[in-house]
């Protein structure tokens, strides 16, 4: 479970989807935050360019593979994952196993209203979920003040926040010691899916990896950022042949 794929400085765990899920339960009994990111190929490049920002991804807890373009990188690597992770699914299932064992949870991020909607949906399907508190994601740095104090007083079990990325991940970095939350999850638009604001791609779309392919019917404007994906490819291509190349030269030394 603790084994790692670099995939260009981004090192993802090596996990399904079920021992992810076995292992973030598992921090809840671990008296200290925990932070939980699940990077799809967009944030990795993002990453490749920002030392910080690298550096915040890689001192996660549990680092999964939300994309499937990820996945795809550890095939061209040759050190293939199991499964694609997604953050969403992920945290579904957690919240499912949230409401049987009694754990708190926390939305922050959205529109204003939106954490709302889902908290009202969310407890329609799981009658016994603790939503203890809910903050949209737009503030100041007076606004963000009394966001942290109510975290700090409700100290949620599951602290999700809904920002997108890198702020998100950032964000968790800089206040997860001191919120007193025990396991922070960046979950991107997470919380416009469970209010029914955006539609997730139906279950063929998902099950083939196609997730993107949906988005860019429903939205052409998003065709500019998934000119990023043929990027990563070839990047994790290329990168991986000089990888091997000085492998090969190395041995050939020795």
């Amino acid at each position: 479970m603790h084994d790692t794929i670099d995939i260009l400085g981004v090192h993802i765990h090596k996990c399904t989807m079920a021992e992810a899920e076995d292992r973030v339960m598992g921090f809840l009994s671990e008296d200290r935050p925990h932070m939980v990111f699940t990077p799809n190929s967009e944030i990795i490049m993002v990453a490749r360019k920002n030392p910080v920002f690298l550096d915040i991804l890689n001192r996660a807890d549990l680092l999964t593979a939300d994309g499937i373009g990820v996945v795809y990188a550890s095939k061209i690597l040759k050190d293939p994952l199991s499964e694609r992770v997604a953050g969403f699914d992920l945290a579904t299932r957690l919240l499912s196993r949230a409401a049987e064992s009694g754990h708190t949870v926390y939305f922050f991020g959205g529109k204003p209203g939106v954490a709302e909607q889902a908290r009202d949906k969310l407890t329609e399907q799981y009658p016994s979920l603790q939503v203890i508190g809910t903050q949209n994601g737009y503030f100041d740095d007076k606004k963000e003040a009394d966001i942290i104090a109510d975290i700090q007083a409700k100290q949620p079990d599951f602290l999700f926040v809904c920002l997108g990325a890198p702020k998100q991940e950032q964000w968790i970095a800089q206040h997860a010691d001191t919120l007193g939350a025990r396991v922070l999850i960046g979950l991107g638009g997470g919380l416009d899916v469970w209010a029914g604001v955006v539609e997730r791609a139906p279950e063929w779309y998902q099950r083939r990896g196609l997730e993107w392919l949906y988005r860019l019917m429903k939205q052409p404007s998003r065709i500019g950022r998934m000119m990023a994906l043929p990027k990563f490819a070839l990047t994790v291509f290329f990168r991986g042949k000089r990888v091997k190349k000085a492998g090969s030269g190395a041995a050939k030394e020795g």
